[in-house]
């Protein structure tokens, strides 16, 4: 398996995945604790700087650049401040030809105040959200998914990020499902699918990558150390959604795979479960899950790359990647021969 595993983050450069979905601007502003307010029991921090990067499906097309894959975004983007750094935060390689522009549009922005001594990590003490104020209707979502045609016949993979903005619909996706089945390849082109909120809308594509607690939330169950609710959560998914495979992931107690007809296959943490920060941890797992597809894996094989993955950037603080380099070395430590 190792071996196997080795090869596929090799086969994983220049993998081309198309990754359509919410961009969200991560903005990070970090800063020392000074002393207390006078004003109210709270801290006041000395400003240091400020970061911006794509988060939401920019930041799993990130984390297919980090892999050697070749990413090509595509979403919405206002002209605002934080929408242009934003933008310019990708690396060369990923291509944004299809981020839509718009001067109506205002970017998603989550905003993330750390703070932390000389010495000591930067610790997250509260986050603001600024949404889009701008719902986006089924006619758009429309005329976005005709524009994607011409890269759905380049791409190997295709990832779905719904954020929850309205842009990534069952619509939308049914119009990428047909795509891809039309390109008749020798090997299916796999579409991914990461929804927070309407999980059991979608139908037909090929796997979703959805945590613990989102699909509690959609069935109405606690799961927690119950393997027969965990067992009976993940084949209701499978048959409700029409999908080849579902990937559940648990946090400190690892990832369930379910496939039709295959026993489920039970992948368990790897690293530490002190986890220095889960931001983005998902996006970074449907993009690892993507590529190890797109290179020829099976569901088993691209999820255990998935977990090692995600083991690795929750140990890296705010919206992180993983390279191909770091996932080799994970495997090979992991090894039964090391």
């Amino acid at each position: 398996m190792t071996e196997r595993l080795l090869a596929l983050v090799e086969n994983c450069v220049d993998r081309r995945v198309l990754v359509i979905g919410d961009l969200i601007a991560d903005e990070f502003i970090y800063g020392a604790v000074s002393r207390v307010s006078r004003e109210a029991p709270v801290l006041i921090l000395k400003y240091d700087t400020t970061e911006i990067v794509a988060g939401g499906a920019g930041n799993a097309a990130n984390n297919v650049a980090a892999l050697g894959g070749r990413p090509t975004i595509a979403g919405l983007a206002g002209n605002d401040p934080e929408g242009k750094r934003m933008l310019a935060a990708f690396p060369a390689i990923v291509d944004r030809r299809l981020v839509v522009r718009s001067p109506q549009y205002r970017t998603p922005v989550k905003t993330r105040i750390l703070a932390g001594g000389i010495h000591s990590a930067k610790q997250q003490v509260v986050r603001i959200d600024r949404e889009t104020g701008w719902p986006l209707d089924a006619r758009l979502s429309r005329a976005f998914a005709r524009k994607l045609a011409p890269a759905l016949a380049e791409c190997d993979a295709v990832v779905l990020s719904d954020y929850g903005s309205g842009l990534v619909t069952p619509a939308l996706a049914a119009t990428v499902r047909r795509g891809v089945r039309a390109l008749k390849r020798k090997r299916a082109v796999p579409v991914l699918l990461d929804s927070r909120y309407r999980l059991l809308e979608y139908r037909g594509l090929t796997t979703c990558t959805p945590n613990e607690s989102e699909v509690e939330q959609v069935l109405g169950v606690r799961i927690a150390d119950d393997p027969q609710v965990l067992e009976a959560s993940g084949r209701t998914l499978l048959s409700r959604t029409g999908m080849e495979s579902v990937l559940i992931t648990r946090g400190s107690r690892g990832m369930a795979l379910f496939e039709r007809r295959r026993p489920t296959t039970h992948i368990p943490i790897y690293g530490s479960d002190e986890v220095a920060d889960v931001t983005g941890a998902g996006d970074t797992v449907i993009a690892t899950m993507a590529l190890g597809l797109a290179a020829g894996g099976t569901f088993v094989e691209a999820a255990r790359l998935a977990n090692y993955a995600g083991g690795l950037v929750v140990m890296k603080r705010g919206t992180a990647t993983v390279t191909a380099a770091e996932l080799s070395q994970a495997i090979e430590q992991d090894s039964p021969a090391s």
